[in-house]
This record gives C-alpha cells, structure tokens and sequence, in this order.
C-alpha cells in the first residue's frame, strides 16, 4: 500500500491534502482528549462525598454504560461513511436525509434501551456483582442515567454527520459543551442540592440533552449552507433507510466481537490476580492515548475516501490512504519513542502502589510496540468505514477474534500475562493484516471504483 518513492512525490506535491488531513485530524483528536473528563469529573465529586460507597455506585454504572454506548457506536460510523459518499456524488438531498434519518434510528434505540432498562439492570448488576452497600446506589444512578440513552445516541449520529460533511470542529464544540455543562451541572446537584451518585448521574443525562441540542443548532447551521429543502418526507419511507440498516447492523456485529474481546481481556486479568487487574488496567490507559491519537486520522480517512468514492476519483483516494497512512505512521512511531521513554513515568503518574507499578513496569514492552503494530487496523477501519465495505469488516473482526486472540490466548496460557497481551496484541495484527487482504483485492478487483 505504501510506495517509498510515491510517498516521496506525493509528499512534494500535495501540500492542499496534507493540509486537509490535518484539519480534518486535530480537532478529533483534541475531543478524544476530553471525552474521559465526563468520568473523571463524576470520580472526583463523588470521592469527595466522605464515602466510597457512591464513588463504587459511579464506578460501576459509568462502565456499564460505556459498554451499551459502545455496541451503538455504528450510529456514528454508519453515518459518516454514508454522508461522505453522498458528498462526493453532491447529492446533498441526500446527505440532509441521512441526518434525519441517523438522528431518528438513533432515538428509537434510546428509547428502547429506556423501555427494557429493567432487564438490562438486571442483567448489569449480575455481571458486574456489586457488594450490597453499592448496589442500591448503582440501581439509582442506573436508573437515572438511562434517560440520556436518546440523547447519547442522536448525539453519535449527528457527530458522524458531521465528520461526513467534513465539518471536524463540530465534535469538538458538542464535546467541549457537554463537558462544561457537566462539570457545573456536577457540582450544582451534588452541593447545591444535597443529592449524591444519582445526582451526578442526572448532571450527566442534562449534559448530553444540552450537548445534542447545541450539535442540532450547529447541524441547522451547517444545512443552511446546502442547497435544497430538508426532506422531512424522507422520514417516513422505509426503503430509504435499508442502506443505512444494513451498514449498521454490520458494524453493529463487527463493534460487539471487539467488546466481547476487550472483556475477556478484563475478565482474564481479574482471574490472575488483583496486581493484575489494577496493573492491566492502567495499561489500558496506554491503549486509550494510542487510540485517541490515531482515531484523528482515522476520522480522516473516513471522510475524505467517502467522499473519494462518492465522486468515482480514485486518484484522490489512493492519495488519501497514502499520506494518511504516512502520518499516522509518523504519530505511532512518535507514541513508541515516548512510551520507551517516558513509559515507567506515565505509570507513576498513574498509580502510587509499588506493587501495582512494579506489575506494570514488567508488561509495559507490549505497549511500546503496540502503536506500531495497531496503526494499520485503525487506519484500514477508517478506509473500510469510508467507503462503507463494512460487511468485511464485521468478516475480518470475526476471523481476528476467533482465529487469532482466543486460540493464542489459548495456547499462551501458560506464560500468563504475557500470554494476555500477545493476545491483545495480535488482535490488532489480525485486523490490520485481513483488512489489507481485502483492501488489496478490492482494489486489484475495481471493486470501490468503475
């Protein structure tokens, strides 16, 4: 996929795209930065109640909700590969429809989740197995936090919107607002109105609302801007919805294989030992900074090869994936030096207990390599999410969880930990590896472009 000599060239030549690269990548990235604030905002008012009883409740309904925001993160990935398409081929009838619709799909789940929220408590608190001090306030923030299903999900629709239409900053102002209405909102319930976890589970459903609302009136604004009338009728034609259905169901697949990995990972290192637990789990944070940097570029890539695809310009969008995949390259290999050498800082910074460090320090190698090893997934997920192929991506994920991280988690037991993040670790290999398979062939096959 990368040519040393054509890099050289494009690199020369094609200062408009690099630039357009990077004003599509930094504002992400900047708001992949604040996201991890609306937890930690929640930890410190409630750690500040006297009690860790409500920091538990916080805790543990903050990580049940990740998981269900999560499996419907395709509402944002759908929408943007679509939206960009629609783009390229300027049929801006199109992407009007697609916001209404996207922004409605996500409504409905959110009002769904809300009205089987008492299984999905149910089936929450048996996982999680919280002691029975924390229970109670882990039902209440539940049930309160719940009511932000709508919100959160129209929200993911209309943040993909907008990376679809190439309007990154978008994103960045929704999250800087939800934040900031957050924090006050926080405080507000927590010391003004005497309330505890379910207040600050309540601060953060009046977050989203107030998030969505301010992503709609940018939205509006953006609309303006096209030509034609929003297509309210379009709302009531099924047929207009099956492409977007069945893009989502795919990536819907595809983002429950990644998560089912990702808590076999927690689960595995529970079984070891708590050392390994607490030290897993700060690495996880290593895994989190690798993921906001790259995702930039990955947002990227998605916006400009649908829109590459949408015109049939397949000049630009090998262009694209080039230099994309140069500066990715260049940020991973950036991640790399400063985990080989900063690395046992980090996890200072991160955790006091010698113990924990010292489990950390020893497993720390796989993170200075990973960014290297993960790029080629991340990049390929936003190539394949662009030009919507996402029915290999759902393929490939099944092949890299099945065949790749459960057999060789399976035959490393016996090293351990180790074991664990050779596992993670081919994870990302086997997605970026069966990704290029079919990138590779896709485009020996002219199967993206005429």
């Amino acid at each position: 996929m990368l040519s040393f000599q054509s890099l050289l060239i494009s690199f020369r030549k094609d200062s408009a795209t690099h630039n357009r690269i990077w004003h599509m990548s930094w504002p992400p990235m900047l708001a992949n930065i604040t996201t991890p604030l609306l937890g930690l905002v929640d930890t410190m008012v409630v750690g500040h109640l006297g009690t860790a009883t409500h920091l538990g409740a916080v805790a543990i309904g903050a990580s049940v909700f990740s998981f269900i925001f999560w499996a419907f993160g395709f509402l944002r990935m759908g929408s943007t590969g679509l939206t960009a398409q629609a783009l390229g081929k300027k049929d801006f009838y199109r992407v009007q429809e697609l916001l209404l619709q996207s922004i409605l799909m996500g409504v409905l789940i959110g009002l769904l989740l809300i009205a089987f929220k008492g299984p999905i408590l149910e089936f929450s608190m048996y996982v999680m197995s919280p002691s029975e001090e924390i229970e109670p306030w882990a039902r209440v923030y539940f049930e309160a936090r719940i009511m932000s299903a709508p919100a959160v999900l129209a929200g993911f629709a209309i943040l993909g919107w907008f990376f679809g239409i190439q309007y990154s900053k978008g994103p960045l102002w929704v999250l800087l607002v939800i934040n900031i209405a957050n924090m006050g909102l926080d405080y507000y319930a927590v010391y003004y109105l005497d309330m505890a976890s379910d207040g600050v589970a309540w601060a953060t459903v009046w977050a989203h609302y107030i998030g969505v609302t301010f992503a709609i009136i940018l939205a509006i604004r953006q609309l303006r801007l096209m030509s034609g009338s929003v297509p309210l009728l379009g709302l009531l034609k099924w047929r207009a919805y099956i492409e977007l259905v069945q893009v989502n169901r795919y990536l819907f697949v595809r983002t429950i294989l990644l998560l089912i990995a990702m808590t076999f990972f927690t689960a595995q290192s529970a079984q070891q030992s708590d050392a390994i637990l607490a030290a897993n789990s700060v690495l996880l944070t290593f895994v989190l900074i690798i993921s906001n940097a790259l995702d930039g570029f990955a947002f990227a890539v998605e916006a400009l090869c649908g829109e590459a695809k949408g015109a049939n310009n397949l000049q630009k969008f090998k262009k694209t994936v080039l230099l994309s995949c140069f500066w990715a390259l260049i940020t991973a290999l950036g991640l790399t030096i400063v985990f080989w050498l900063f690395g046992n800082t980090i996890i200072s910074i991160l955790t006091s207990v010698p113990s924990v460090k010292s489990e950390a320090a020893l497993y720390l190698p796989w993170l200075i390599c990973l960014p290297l090893l993960g790029i080629w997934s991340f990049m390929l997920d936003g190539v394949f999410i662009g030009v919507t192929s996402v029915k290999q991506m759902q393929n490939t994920m099944v092949i890299s969880v099945l065949c790749a991280f459960f057999p060789i988690w399976y035959c490393t037991q016996s090293i351990g930990n180790h074991g664990l993040w050779l596992s993670f670790s081919a994870l990302f290999v086997a997605r970026g590896l069966t990704l290029y398979w079919c990138y590779q062939q896709n485009m020996k096959n002219n199967v993206w472009f005429n």
